[in-house]
């Protein structure tokens, strides 16, 4: 096996890793959001500032797995703006659940198209299809929160919980398709 099929294999493992710890956090905290969140408001506002905070963690530790936060500069500005967002998000916390739903917004447009640029840099490394359509999602669903926020109704963390249930869902969709690529190379290997 050459070093660069070594990388490769070995970018595909820590991506599947990756990938499924993504999708397990997200669904735990939807699941946290659903159920937890509209019962008890505090749990629902540390729920609300952990999200981001999470994702920016997560994107710092991917970048440094991969090169390291210059050779990843969409993902170094990702955990930025996902860092400034968790702070914000408790700020508007204050302010009220359509300050909360404005912030959320503007944060899944800007980190959807970062994630978008993060999986068009990232396409050889496989199931970053998903990556990307996520991505363009994001951006779409921020777009309504925006909008949303503006809108007489009160938002809640029930509101943002689909949105989060998406990106495990693409998460999960990544893992599973690189697993799958994985096992059908190493069948023809051992074929061969």
């Amino acid at each position: 096996m050459t070093t660069i099929e070594q990388t490769g294999r070995d970018t595909s493992r820590w991506l599947r890793s990756y990938y499924g710890l993504r999708a397990g956090v997200s669904v735990a905290w939807v699941a946290a959001a659903l159920t937890v969140g509209p019962a008890v408001p505090p749990a629902a506002a540390a729920l609300l500032v952990a999200y981001p905070a999470w994702d920016a963690l997560a994107n710092v530790v991917d970048a440094r797995r991969s090169g390291g936060l210059a050779a990843n500069p969409s993902q170094a500005l990702n955990a930025a703006a996902s860092t400034v967002v968790a702070v914000a998000v408790a700020v508007a916390l204050g302010w009220g659940p359509h300050a909360v739903l404005a912030v959320f917004g503007a944060w899944a447009v800007l980190s959807g198209l970062l994630q978008l640029a993060t999986g068009l840099r990232r396409w050889q490394a496989g199931a970053q299809w998903a990556m990307a359509l996520s991505g363009a999602q994001s951006a779409l669903a921020g777009a309504h929160f925006i909008v949303k926020a503006k809108g007489a109704a009160t938002p809640g963390i029930t509101d943002i919980a689909p949105y989060a249930a998406f990106g495990a869902f693409y998460f999960l969709v990544s893992a599973v398709w690189l697993t799958v690529v994985q096992a059908r190379k190493d069948a023809a290997e051992r074929t061969a």
